[in-house]
């Protein structure tokens, strides 16, 4: 039977402590895929020279190198660095996991934006628990990528590991907030956020895509595998949506 599995490789924050408990979570409605992790060090999220240098490939790469051991069928750097870095730093990246590994690559943000682009969503909010002058530079990244912000709310953190603290009922309420502005679908750009735990139910309430980079990260990292994400259709509608 474990010959058969299909094994996801996920490049994760040293300091995230939900990415891991949720996409298990999820993958229990998954019997035959399971996720594996590598961490490298990550503790806070900023614009200085020092916060933008974790995620620096030389940093980055040795982990993948770690999860290729494991013979993942698909990586994913389960981050959204890129949203400030810029879009270019994770196509790069993915390039470079995939040369050194030769296994199809994605990233929370690349995915996130192939999610937007499948669902033809027009209008798109988003959820995080950044700094202002990060999200700000979010919202010029996507737009730059052809993903115009129409409405966002974000809590001002820079400690990564308190974003893990911030209660599914709390970004229950910010989703609420960005979709009462006209929003038909909301981001929540960040995988050390519990937006998944909420986002099945409040796609009824609502009727908006909810887009938790936790969920995408792994509806994506799945089709990549050659996995069907429609297994994992209870935990949002991304999991029933094609690639284009």
């Amino acid at each position: 039977m474990n010959a058969m599995r299909t094994r996801l490789g996920m490049l994760a924050p040293s300091s995230n402590s939900v990415l891991e408990p949720v996409t298990y979570a999820m993958l229990a409605d998954a019997p035959g895929i399971s996720a594996h992790f590598s961490r490298f060090r990550v503790t806070e999220i900023a614009l200085d020279a020092d916060a933008l240098n974790q995620f620096d490939p030389s940093r980055m790469l040795p982990a993948a190198d770690l999860l290729a051991d494991a013979k993942v069928d698909a990586m994913a750097w389960n981050g959204t660095s890129a949203s400030w870095l810029g879009i270019e730093r994770d196509e790069s990246l993915c390039e470079a996991i995939s040369a050194r590994t030769g296994k199809p690559a994605t990233t929370s943000t690349l995915a996130c934006i192939d999610a937007v682009r499948s669902c033809r969503v027009q209008r798109v909010g988003f959820v995080t628990p950044y700094t202002d002058d990060v999200q700000v530079r979010i919202g010029r990244v996507w737009a730059d990528a052809g993903v115009a912000c129409h409405a966002e709310r974000h809590l001002g953190l820079r400690d990564n590991f308190s974003f893990g603290q911030v209660a599914p009922t709390e970004i229950a309420d910010m989703i609420r907030a960005v979709a009462a502005e006209g929003c038909d679908a909301v981001v929540v750009l960040c995988t050390n956020m519990e937006g998944a735990a909420v986002a099945e139910a409040l796609e009824r309430e609502l009727d908006v895509l909810i887009l938790d980079s936790v969920a995408v990260t792994l509806w994506r990292t799945m089709l990549l595998a050659g996995a069907d994400p429609g297994v994992l259709s209870g935990w949002g509608r991304v999991f029933q949506v094609p690639i284009l």
